[in-house]
């Protein structure tokens, strides 16, 4: 009887054509991908996991040989040689705990009757050089290392061979390579690597680190192996872009598109953080991890200098963030119009604010924290560029370039002035929250921003003077819906769908459709929406699920854009979640193949729940009440059907059942908030 395969498994007896889409390994500090002779810890630094395990063994055996390939949930890449005589199998690893640590480890096993020494021969292209760091000699620390005054570097060397000694029938070797701000720091890592790896708890602290992740997440569905897959792999490599849950005060650098393994060209951006971390990659992360959202909501923060000084440098006011971010929050976009038009960011930065604090509570993020001088200093901005239009009797953003980039210097794109409004009001209620003085303008032009829309066309036109049918490169107008929350009829809902899904350019960013598939969710056609989600394969690459920015491989590596948009696609697609100031508000509805979705680990109010959702039903099990932050009263929760009103309270390890509706609206909501909304 065989066994069905394990999800969480990528296994593969052939390496894919294009070394490209060997799997990324990242903890949220290193990230490389496999093979490659360059990682990135906001620069490129050399990697010894170039390393390749030769077949011309030292021997006189045939080399005839069976090659294994996986790559699971722990973050390990295992790539396994077998011939007649012996079993090689190199596993390769960015370490969860000891985020500053990489490691290789190779393990020899006899086979056949052979008691001869046994040599394999390791093929290394690693040299201590970089186009980012100048790299000087340095004393010998127990191993050769190399430094410079900002990283430090220290390796255990791999041999040329490997041999199995004689009548041994296995034997295992450990390399490690650490990198580090100081000497010091470097000297204290590489000493703590050697005695894990002494102890035998080097792999086990990775495993348990990675184990203590996937208990806080899971989101896996019933009837589709390749969903399954490609969701459980999203959530993989999302997770690796972000830093450890137990520490995340070390020097996050935000989530570029290619992740930490890719960005040493433009095809991956640099490196630099764009509106793709806010909007694409965060909310499927901040549903099952506040500290991980805190730690992006850190990020903008800690560049605050810089985005005045780009406001400064426009003629402005109060903060613009830049297009394209790097440590300082400066611009640092290689073309100015995109800097200088693509503003739609600063509401993008604002809204991930305001998801966080309507999922937690936690007023501490906006005050110690110094988040409420980000969203005061973006309201500030939208008040000194915007123009009043005496014709219209509204408020005009003029200059701008939407999120669909195929057009710039436009007035009044749907988007950008959306999202300033919804950034104004929630200032002004911030403002009310903290008690801090709002100016009269911020409610002012919230209330009287211009939002285009065709009164007989009855839809949402992209820009001013947009036409409708012209090409659209990305998800842009329809993201009014999702993740704005912008009011309008089902009707306007469904005309923005069938206007912009036919001229949206099929080769664009891969994240686009999951916004689409939304959109049709909402409307109760899953069939539409399974249709659009069945697009977004076309960017997955086997064998390691991983993603490229367009359908014909080409673009950002790596892609994790558009994994954050297919996670939120089913995360707030099939099951309706939808985070509003007061509740969760749950819609769910699967898709004909798709019999069940289970979503584990969803953190609202500092209570953790797992959801079960099928055709006719919906189950909710409490898994731990927790308090909000700052208040040590456990916070209480319940489940009100809106349709008949019923309230049924949430008890820990308690499951709730109850049917699900067509067209059912539920709501997630507290007995009582410990602040005034």
């Amino acid at each position: 009887m065989t066994s069905e395969p394990d999800p969480y498994i990528f296994s593969t007896d052939i390496l894919p054509s294009d070394l490209r889409f060997l799997p990324p390994l990242a903890n949220g500090l290193l990230g490389w991908r496999v093979y490659n002779n360059i990682m990135h810890m906001g620069a490129d630094v050399p990697s010894f996991d170039c390393v390749v395990v030769a077949l011309c063994l030292y021997s006189f055996y045939p080399v005839l040989f069976l090659l294994i390939v996986k790559f699971c949930h722990p973050g390990i890449f295992t790539h396994t040689l077998s011939t007649a005589s012996v079993t090689v199998s190199q596993s390769l690893y960015s370490h969860r705990y000891y985020s500053n640590m990489m490691v290789m480890e190779i393990l020899m096993v006899r086979q056949g009757t052979s008691e001869e020494p046994i040599t394999v021969k390791l093929v290394s292209s690693f040299t201590p050089q970089s186009k980012d760091i100048v790299f000087e000699s340095a004393p010998d620390y127990k191993f050769p290392g190399a430094s410079c005054p900002t990283v430090h570097l220290i390796w255990i060397p791999a041999p040329l061979t490997l041999t199995l000694p004689a009548q041994q029938s296995e034997a295992r070797w450990g390399f490690i390579l650490v990198v580090a701000n100081s000497v010091e720091s470097a000297e204290a890592s590489f000493d703590e690597g050697l005695n894990l790896m002494a102890t035998g708890a080097l792999r086990p602290s990775h495993e348990k680190a990675w184990k203590e992740l996937w208990l806080q997440s899971k989101v896996e569905v019933v009837g589709s192996d390749s969903l399954c897959k490609a969701l459980i792999g999203c959530m993989f490599y999302l997770l690796s872009a972000f830093p450890s849950i137990h520490d995340t005060s070390r020097c996050f650098g935000g989530v570029s598109p290619g992740g930490l393994s890719n960005g040493g060209d433009g095809q991956d951006y640099w490196g630099h953080v764009f509106w793709d971390q806010d909007i694409w990659m965060y909310p499927g992360i901040a549903l099952f991890y506040p500290k991980l959202a805190r730690a992006v909501l850190e990020y903008r923060v800690g560049t605050i200098d810089g985005a005045m000084e780009n406001a400064q440098k426009q003629g402005y006011k109060g903060l613009k963030f830049p297009w394209e971010s790097a440590v300082s929050g400066r611009e640092v976009c290689p073309e100015d119009i995109y800097g200088q038009q693509e503003i739609h960011i600063n509401g993008d930065v604002t809204l991930a604010f305001q998801h966080y604090l309507y999922l937690t509570e936690d007023l501490s993020m906006f005050t110690q924290g110094k988040g409420s001088e980000v969203i005061y200093g973006v309201a500030d901005y939208w008040v000194s560029r915007i123009t009043w239009n005496l014709e219209e009797k509204k408020y005009h953003l003029l200059g701008v370039m939407p999120p669909d980039e195929y057009y710039y210097n436009v007035n009044n794109s749907v988007y950008t002035n959306t999202v300033a409004k919804f950034s104004l009001q929630f200032a002004v209620e911030l403002a009310g929250l903290l008690q801090h003085p709002a100016p009269k303008e911020w409610q002012e032009v919230a209330d009287n921003i211009k939002i285009p829309f065709d009164e007989k066309l009855q839809y949402h036109p992209e820009y001013d003077g947009y036409i409708k049918g012209y090409p659209v490169k990305q998800a842009d107008t329809v993201m009014l819906g999702y993740p704005l929350g912008l009011p309008m009829s089902r009707e306007v809902r469904r005309n923005d769908l069938e206007a912009y899904e036919p001229v949206t350019d099929p080769h664009g960013p891969a994240m686009t459709w999951g916004m689409f598939a939304i959109g049709w969710l909402e409307l109760e056609e899953a069939e539409k929406a399974q249709h659009l989600l069945e697009k977004c394969f076309n960017n997955i690459q086997g064998p390691f699920q991983v993603w490229s920015e367009s359908s014909d491989g080409s673009g950002a590596v790596n892609f994790l854009t558009g994994m954050g948009g297919f996670l939120q696609a089913v995360l707030f697609g099939f099951t309706g979640f939808r985070v509003q100031k007061d509740s969760l508000v749950f819609s769910p509805l699967l898709p004909n193949d798709i019999s069940e979705l289970c979503v584990r680990g969803v953190n609202y109010l500092g209570s953790q729940m797992d959801w079960l959702l099928r055709k006719d039903e919906v189950c909710i099990i409490l898994r731990e009440q927790g308090s909000r932050a700052g208040n040590a009263k456990p916070c209480d929760l319940q489940v009100v059907l809106k349709a008949s009103g019923t309230k049924i309270p949430l008890i820990p390890g308690h499951p709730v059942t109850f049917p699900r509706e067509p067209g059912c609206i539920c709501k997630l909501a507290s007995t009582s908030s410990c602040w005034p909304f």
